[in-house]
């Protein structure tokens, strides 16, 4: 049991000495609110992290730069932070929500945060298994190396799921590297560090021009997941409801833009990722569109994979915990207010 539980507790205890390091050179940055205009809420300041440049995070982006958080009274902040670091960065104070994958989330509660999550921007699996030219069937990854950003990642579920599924078992016949990042994998990939690995647009367009290809899509297999979440301290949604309300509205706003206007989406795209590759970026946002829900509610299904995963690994991991984590009542909120529906 304790080789099972090793990495576990190895990447836990790295939150929590991440968490205390942040919080020894840091001031937390708490929300402030300031002098409000006539008739306006008081304008309330956020720092928020987000783990990758990846093309779930568009509605984040499009509400900071389309002034979305501005007409919102929020004074946003944001930081790009890995995923790891982004959950010690929340615990520590120094933001107060982090874009991040809701097994970090529920990993960190298990071991004594108390998270909550409040919106779900990627409810699916958004990847590809990219494989070498040289594996031609499941069968091949037999032996080989595949890439993960890091142990207990969101994108270390997706691949032992996607492996599990198709026969591979994920301990025994590979060897699971971790690499760091989704940026990182995409590298490894090129540069045959890694024989397979999840990837997706623009990196995945990358790999295909060098011969790779998608062995598994499973993207298109629609799989609950809770990829990318919106999670923030439960004291801090307790004691700023209004604020957390007004943050949901506005990624749901942010939401409606980016399906109503694909040319301001594809821009905000190019400039966050730094590039001009109008087909890469066009490809990027209609692989976008194919994975982000209609709402962003969480729901317990999206933590399925999570939950077998910790399981298998030793975790004493329940539905009840990932209920006791998740709240549907801001995006209902703001369903109920049709919040979006004008938003073009």
């Amino acid at each position: 049991m304790a080789r099972k539980t090793g990495w576990l507790v190895s990447w836990v205890a790295a939150i929590i000495a991440a968490a205390v390091a942040l919080s020894s050179c840091a001031k937390p940055v708490g929300p402030a609110a300031t002098a409000p205009a006539t008739g306006a809420a008081p304008v309330v300041k956020m720092s928020i992290a987000y783990s990758e440049i990846v093309f779930s995070n568009l509605p984040l982006w499009v509400a900071k730069e389309s002034g979305i958080f501005e007409k919102n009274s929020l004074d946003v902040d944001l930081q790009q932070i890995s995923s790891s670091n982004a959950i010690a960065a929340l615990l520590s104070g120094q933001v107060q929500a982090a874009h991040a994958g809701g097994s970090e989330a529920l990993s960190a509660n298990l071991s004594g945060a108390d998270l909550e999550i409040v919106g779900v921007v990627g409810g699916v699996y958004p990847y590809y298994l990219m494989a070498q030219p040289s594996i031609k069937t499941i069968d091949d990854l037999r032996g080989k190396k595949i890439g993960v950003s890091q142990p207990g990642s969101s994108s270390d579920i997706a691949t032992r799921t996607a492996l599990k599924a198709n026969g591979i078992d994920p301990d025994k016949d590979v060897t699971i590297v971790p690499v760091g990042s989704l940026a990182n994998r995409t590298a490894a990939l090129l540069s045959g560090a890694i024989d397979a690995g999840l990837d997706n647009p623009p990196g995945s367009i990358k790999q295909e021009a060098q011969g790779l290809h998608a062995l598994i899509d499973l993207a298109a297999q629609k799989l609950p997941a809770s990829n990318n979440t919106i999670v923030m301290q439960r004291s801090f949604v307790d004691g700023n409801k209004d604020a957390v309300q007004r943050y949901v509205d506005s990624i749901m706003q942010a939401m409606a833009k980016v399906r109503n206007d694909r040319a301001y989406a594809v821009q905000i795209l190019k400039q966050y990722y730094q590039s001009d590759d109008d087909a890469a970026m066009n490809a990027t946002y209609d692989f976008l569109l194919e994975t982000m829900p209609d709402q962003p509610f969480p729901s317990t299904d999206q933590f399925k994979d999570v939950l077998d995963q910790l399981q298998a690994k030793g975790q004493p991991a329940t539905e009840a915990d990932v209920t006791k984590m998740i709240t549907t009542s801001f995006v209902q909120n703001a369903v109920d207010r049709k919040v979006g529906a004008n938003v073009s």
